[in-house]
């Protein structure tokens, strides 16, 4: 490839021989046929080489845009290289919504959809769970269709890129609502011990930050559709003040706080659209344990914080509703995430990542696909029920190995 092409992070350099970006399903299908090993570049939103190949990359940015509100306005089918922070803007002139929205809404539905990325909130399931139906190429061309219901469709929807390109999505839609988002400084350690599950249950979504400096979290942010009360929240203070989700940065990229209410699209994100999100210079880490579990968990993760402190600019601690996607981290388990925003050095960061894996081994933790993890694929294979007929739908779809690249054959076995 004449262009250096890398990740969002930059931490990730191709070793793809082309990049192609088709501007029609026909050519995208021949492009599949005419391509011994390819995968597909979302908004390049991961943190592994679960997108890299040595072959071809395909993006579908160039793709014509696709927003097609069903008659029944419960659903809205959208083509593979949309974005939600563009698809937002299209519901809500309709007087419609999504049930969540990721923390950043720059990165692509079907990225984010096939690595089963995710909000907050204990009945919000991940961004995967509103998927009605899925369109895709195949490795042999052949565009099909796989809707709800239908055998497969539960294994095809987080499919890590493994079954072919998706070319489009049908998704759930609600009617528009409004947020609030309130934050709140120094949750204490003994707060969270007596009221966790409360904590976690008091917004739509709620999410807690930590950098580790000490046992309190810094800022609890809860995003609710009534009012809070005034005054503290389980101890906590409310901040005097917009905050940015990493202690000590400024909240110019932060959408809106001090409960001013708002459209779901600005507020169940942490970042505006139209600002660089996080910090831009980082590496991401996050694990999935079962919720009955979450205290345990967070303790784990104290338990070596002056092992990941150093490297770690934030920890972010929220919960995600169980479904029935076989490869989802939140399959059949309602979830509590953990997620690690670290300095954007990976060979520091490594030794950390295992460190933190070590503490959470007893709670047979699933690491996000997207994200940087040391576990090895036969644990990871081990705490999927449903791995095996995953591997043979693989195997179904794409038999000559097309969409295949070294980490998917990791993972596979």
């Amino acid at each position: 490839m004449s262009d250096r092409v890398t990740n969002w992070a930059g931490n990730i350099v191709f070793a793809a021989q082309q990049l192609h970006r088709p501007t029609s399903i026909p050519e995208l299908q021949n492009l599949v046929t005419g391509t011994e090993r390819l995968r597909v570049l979302g908004s390049g939103h991961s943190f592994n080489r679960i997108s890299d190949t040595t072959g071809d990359l395909i993006s579908l940015a160039a793709l014509p845009r696709v927003v097609e509100i069903g008659a029944d306005r419960r659903t809205v089918r959208v083509d593979g290289g949309i974005r939600y922070g563009d698809l937002v803007a299209h519901l809500d002139a309709a007087g419609l919504a999504l049930h969540n929205l990721a923390s950043l809404p720059h990165i692509s539905v079907a990225g984010a959809i096939t690595t089963a990325t995710h909000g907050s909130g204990e009945r919000n399931g991940n961004l995967a769970t509103a998927v009605a139906a899925i369109e895709l190429v195949r490795a042999d061309g052949e565009l099909v269709v796989l809707r709800r219901g239908e055998p497969g469709f539960a294994g095809s929807v987080v499919g890590l890129g493994a079954l072919g390109v998706v070319t489009a999505l049908t998704l759930d839609v609600v009617p528009t609502f409004e947020i609030r988002q309130y934050v709140y400084d120094d949750l204490s350690r003994d707060a969270l011990g007596q009221h966790l599950p409360d904590i976690l249950a008091a917004g739509y979504s709620v999410s807690l930050f930590t950098n580790w400096a000490s046992t309190t979290i810094n800022h609890v942010w809860v995003k609710r559709q009534d009012p809070m009360q005034d005054g503290p929240f389980f101890g906590a203070r409310p901040a005097d003040g917009p905050r940015h989700p990493v202690p000590g940065l400024p909240a110019d990229n932060s959408t809106e706080q001090a409960g001013v209410p708002g459209p779901w699209h600005a507020r169940l994100p942490h970042f505006r659209m139209e600002f660089t999100p996080s910090t831009g210079a980082e590496l991401q880490s996050e694990y999935m344990v079962s919720r009955d579990r979450a205290l345990e968990a967070i303790d784990a993760v104290a338990r070596v914080r002056e092992k990941i402190a150093p490297v770690l600019q934030v920890n972010e601690i929220r919960t995600v509703a169980a479904d029935d996607l076989w490869l989802s981290m939140n399959y059949q388990r309602d979830s509590l995430g953990l997620h690690f925003t670290w300095i954007a050095d990976t060979a520091a960061v490594l030794p950390a990542v295992a460190a933190l894996e070590e503490s959470l081994a007893s709670l047979d933790a699933r690491p996000h696909w997207g994200k940087v993890f040391t576990m090895d694929p036969a644990t990871i294979r081990s705490r999927y029920e449903r791995f095996a007929d995953f591997a043979e739908l693989v195997k179904r779809y794409d038999p000559t190995g097309t969409f295949r690249n070294a980490w998917l054959d990791d993972l596979l076995g």
